[in-house]
Parts: C-alpha cells; sequence; structure tokens
C-alpha cells in the first residue's frame, strides 16, 4: 500500500513539473519571434495591410459626390491544407478600409461569416404572436435595407517547393478582388505573396 502512495506521489510530481512550463506575453506590435512554416497572425496583418494599401492608392473607392461606397464581403476560398478562418483575414481588411472613411460594409448580405442573421430576425417582429409583443413603430419597416455596390472577394492559396535535399519552400498567394455589383466590372485586384523557407521536417498545416 506505501508502495503504491509512493508511486502516486512521484506521478504527481512529475505531471506538476511538466504543468509548470514558462508562458509569456506577445508584443504584437513588435513580435520578432521566430517564424513558422504555417500561417500566423503576423501574416495576416502583412497581407491584409499590403492588399488595403493597393486598393486605397489605386483610387477606385473615390466617389464625384464624396459619399461612400456600400461594399458587401463576398466568397473567401481557403485553397491551403490549413485550417484557416477566412474571417480573420478579411476583419482586418474591411477595419482598414472602413478607417479610410470612403466605405461602409454592410452586414445584410455577404459570404460566410459576413452576414448578421439579426438583420433578418428582428424583420420576423413585423406579423404573427411575436409581434404583437412589440411596439411596430420601433421594428424595421420593408423596404430600409441598403443594397452593395461592391462585393469583394478572393482566395488563399499555398503551394509547395522542394527547395534543394532538405528544405522547403511554402508559398502563399492572397488574392484578393473588387467587382462593381451594378456592371459586374472588376474595378481591382491585388495579389500578395507571403513565401517561407525552412526543413523539410516543418510541417505547413
Amino acid at each position: 500500500m506505501k508502495r503504491i502512495s509512493v508511486v502516486l506521489m512521484i506521478l504527481t510530481g512529475l505531471f506538476l513539473t511538466g504543468c509548470a512550463t514558462e508562458t509569456t506575453n506577445i508584443d504584437v506590435n513588435n513580435d520578432d519571434g521566430k517564424a513558422v512554416m504555417g500561417l500566423d497572425y503576423r501574416d495576416f496583418d502583412k497581407a491584409a495591410s499590403q492588399m488595403v494599401q493597393s486598393l486605397m492608392a489605386s483610387g477606385v473607392l473615390t466617389k464625384k459626390d464624396g459619399g461612400r461606397y456600400v461594399v458587401a464581403t463576398g466568397k473567401i476560398i481557403n485553397d491551403t491544407m490549413q485550417r484557416i478562418d477566412t474571417d480573420q483575414l478579411m476583419a482586418k481588411v474591411e477595419q482598414e478600409m472602413m478607417n479610410s472613411g470612403k466605405v461602409v460594409i454592410t452586414s445584410a448580405v455577404g459570404g460566410k461569416g459576413a452576414s448578421d442573421d439579426m438583420i433578418y430576425d428582428v424583420r420576423e417582429l413585423r406579423d404573427g404572436k411575436a409581434g404583437e409583443e412589440f411596439d411596430q413603430k420601433t421594428v424595421a419597416a420593408k423596404g430600409q435595407l441598403v443594397a452593395p455596390e461592391l462585393s469583394l472577394s478572393g482566395k488563399i492559396i499555398q503551394r509547395n517547393v522542394k527547395y534543394g535535399s532538405k528544405e522547403q519552400q511554402v508559398e502563399y498567394y492572397f488574392q484578393l478582388r473588387l467587382t462593381d455589383l451594378t456592371s459586374g466590372l472588376r474595378f481591382w485586384q491585388n495579389e500578395t505573396l507571403i513565401g517561407k523557407r525552412g526543413s523539410n521536417k516543418s510541417v505547413s498545416w
């Protein structure tokens, strides 16, 4: 019995020792940590910033009347070996676009994660028993939603290239397009490349 107790104490000590690894906070504004073969937040920040800078420099978002374009976020395809949440990339793109004062983003329509179901949920309060509980003057009337003028869509592509016998090169292509929804004409597009090179033992997924 004593032997079992000693063994349990030793195992408990080893477990606690293993859990006591040091943890540090990351300075996301000045992170000089080791690069990884997969995509991390620094890559998303870099790609989003470069694409928005290109978009702003193109001048296509400047309206003649000085107003703002209504933009919808369309489908962003993940064509990589990683489980990427494309909303992470688009959140920063949308944020920087809105900060420019030239666009507003609609939540009424859009691709995965871009629309807000609550917009339509509250409109269910117009009729029926649920509507009886609400002051109809406070319920959104018909014909109030504003249709988007432009659409953002894109793709993230991964390409692995053998680089020598011990190294590999991984290329990530971030592609973004801005399309006029009335004419179907593409106003702007940009491709930003993030390239990484490392050991064949490193994984990129």
